[in-house]
């Protein structure tokens, strides 16, 4: 059973604030099974005029993705239609926690793209930009000229990639591979 939250009180992130029959999520709220959760650490708005729930942050500053970022991550699993990334930065800041985001292939490119194998590989570091939070989930794109791969590394080996026109190239076992690469890929820091 869950207990619903009133108004003022204190919330982190994950504590039940009420049901969807009741209330709408609002900012600084999820959905997952029914249930409305916090996703930030605040204060409980309960709107009862309008049926919605909110939190509001007990502080400004700390850095979270929010939709319309872009975001820099590290890739922690691939599978042939998603891969699966830990996102350390926003913009040029660092981030304040630990967030993943899931890349699927129809928001890799513009173009047809067979598999997420030929976007990205585990350990390249990658740009994107979040265009979807439901659920709680940061859904991620890497669709525009200084989005994708910004740093490969060989699947054989283990190098840094250099890119050769269309394909990437390994200097130290002659390895090609395919990615979705950033316009601004091998230039600048993480």
């Amino acid at each position: 059973m869950h207990e619903t939250k009133r108004s003022g009180q204190l919330v982190v992130p994950g504590d039940n604030l009420g049901v969807i029959e009741e209330f709408i999520s609002s900012s600084g709220t999820y959905v997952r099974e029914g249930l409305i959760s916090a996703s930030v650490v605040g204060r409980v708005l309960m709107d009862l005029m309008n049926k919605k729930v909110s939190v509001y942050p007990l502080t400004r500053g700390i850095n979270v993705p929010r939709l319309g970022n872009v975001v820099t991550g590290n890739v922690m699993s691939v599978q042939d239609s998603v891969a699966v990334l830990r996102i350390f930065k926003i913009g040029l800041n660092p981030l304040s926690g630990f967030f993943s985001g899931l890349l699927h292939v129809s928001d890799a490119s513009f173009g047809y793209v067979d598999s997420m194998y030929d976007v990205c590989r585990l350990g390249d570091i990658l740009r994107a930009k979040i265009i979807s939070d439901k659920n709680g989930t940061y859904h991620l794109s890497t669709r525009g000229e200084n989005l994708g791969v910004i740093y490969a590394f060989c699947s054989n080996c283990g190098s840094l990639l250099t890119q050769q026109r269309e394909k990437m190239v390994c200097d130290d076992c002659a390895n090609t591979e395919k990615r979705k690469i950033a316009s601004d890929y091998g230039k600048g820091s993480t």
